[in-house]
């Protein structure tokens, strides 16, 4: 062009690793669909924003000749097909029910454009009911995906995560009934976070943003992440990330008693009503510590390593990931990591009901949440929760206030998932069982505070 314009120009330098489309530039009339006059190619990449914020940028290069046009798309789609963990083709779920019926809008408005612009391939579900996306999942050809993805709240999340790796131990032979050595599941996992607290979401990308979850997903970053196996004794509950006995538990089960409420109203009066009504489970946790390595490198015999402690608590938490979310943006275990394989299992002890608002309260700040008497923090392998049901004078009195604990069924919150159980539920961490979409998100302090907490 003109050498005057170009000297006005300012230089750009684009990385191909941050390039995720390239398309050539043509002007079409209205109406016209094929053809129109070359202007040149578009190259659109992703760029990182502030507060970990990824956004889609176009950079137009103008040029006339069909011929240099051709051969710079074809050069360029090139070099980006060479990137391997980038996926071609995905099934999809999204789930229209999750918070405020967004999750729909959220992904042909902001979701499904972008992976069009990438040129992946997608095969999309709408769910009609809880467990559809298990039942999918368990019957679909995976090999001819890349990767799942789920358009949802934590729960949703939580279900495609279960389906893909119990579809995972099926694909290999395994027993799904009991499962000691899990496989790992065969393709990666993505999460568009369109649910109330989208929890995963937050830990992974550090922050709720659908752009940016799906620039994730487009430019195929990849993290390993541990997984939970919970049982009982005799079966599979299911795979899961963290879960929480207790106030966390009898809170889901009380808002998912009112479902008929607003999201919100019901989470808040279900919070509210349950502190109201505040009482301790009386249980016996039995946990192993996570396994320090002897300078021989052989690790400790785990048979007398086993711990044991039993009394009145009114939550327990055992979360194999940080469990970061707008509510707790240090996250609800931050001691823990996404893949360092441990989980952190934090016990709150019977307390007064004003002490335990000082610490629900320490979540929203910088604060310690732990550093309470009544609260324990162990770094542990494995956990095993045994409720026991009241007796004496206080049963009729606990008979009446919870008709579940009468009947034996204990709620647990798995991922923001209700499970009743009524024996003793026996939870694993497995390392990096699952790959999913998106960057690890640890900063240097909590990175230093796991490893110093190990």
């Amino acid at each position: 062009g003109d050498s005057s314009v170009a000297s006005q120009a300012e230089e750009e330098i684009i990385e191909m690793k941050d390039v995720f489309s390239v398309k050539l530039k043509r002007r079409r009339f209205a109406g016209q669909k094929k053809g129109g006059t070359l202007l040149g190619i578009t190259i659109f990449k992703c760029l990182n924003k502030e507060e970990n914020k990824l956004t889609d940028c176009a950079v137009h290069l103008n040029n006339l000749s069909e011929d240099h046009c051709q051969s710079w798309f074809r050069h360029l789609k090139e070099i980006l097909n060479g990137f391997q963990n980038r996926p071609k083709s995905l099934k999809v779920f999204v789930n229209p029910s999750s918070h405020k019926r967004e999750a729909t809008h959220i992904y042909y408005e902001k979701v499904a454009p972008l992976f069009k612009l990438a040129d992946i391939k997608t095969d999309v579900t709408v769910t009609e009911y809880e467990g559809h996306a298990l039942s999918v999942l368990k019957e679909c050809e995976l090999q001819t995906f890349d990767g799942v993805v789920c358009v949802g709240g934590d729960g949703s999340v939580s279900e495609v995560a279960h389906g893909l790796l119990l579809r995972a131990q099926i694909d290999a032979g395994k027993d799904t009934d009991y499962v000691s050595k899990p496989v790992r599941a065969p393709i990666p996992l993505g999460v568009i976070p369109a649910g109330t607290t989208n929890i995963l979401a937050h830990t992974l990308y550090g922050i709720k943003h659908a752009v940016t979850a799906t620039l994730h997903i487009v430019m195929g970053h990849i993290q390993a992440v541990d997984v939970c196996t919970f049982s009982t004794p005799s079966k599979l509950l299911r795979f899961g990330f963290s879960a929480m006995f207790g106030f966390g538990a009898r809170t889901l089960a009380l808002a998912e008693k009112h479902r008929w409420m607003p999201s919100s109203q019901r989470k808040d009066f279900a919070f509210i009503k349950t502190l109201a009504d505040l009482k301790p489970e009386e249980c016996e946790l039995s946990f192993l510590p996570l396994q320090i390595l002897q300078e021989d490198c052989h690790e400790k015999d785990s048979k007398d390593q086993w711990q044991k402690i039993q009394g009145h608590f009114l939550n327990v938490s055992i979360m194999a990931i940080p469990c970061l979310c707008s509510m707790a943006p240090r996250g609800l275990a931050p001691n823990t990591r996404l893949n360092n394989g441990s989980m952190a299992l934090i016990v709150v002890q019977n307390t007064s009901r004003t002490e335990f608002i000082k610490h629900l309260k320490r979540y929203t700040s910088a604060e310690n949440q732990f550093n309470f008497p009544f609260v324990e923090t162990y770094t542990v392998q494995e956990v095993k929760v045994q409720p026991r049901l009241k007796s004496g004078p206080d049963a009729k009195e606990n008979m009446c206030l919870n008709a579940a604990s009468a009947e034996g069924n204990y709620p647990w919150n798995i991922d923001g998932d209700l499970m009743k159980e009524a024996s003793e539920v026996h939870v694993r961490v497995h390392p990096q069982l699952i790959d999913l979409y998106g960057m690890n998100t640890d900063d240097l302090e909590s990175s230093q505070a796991a490893c110093s907490c190990i």
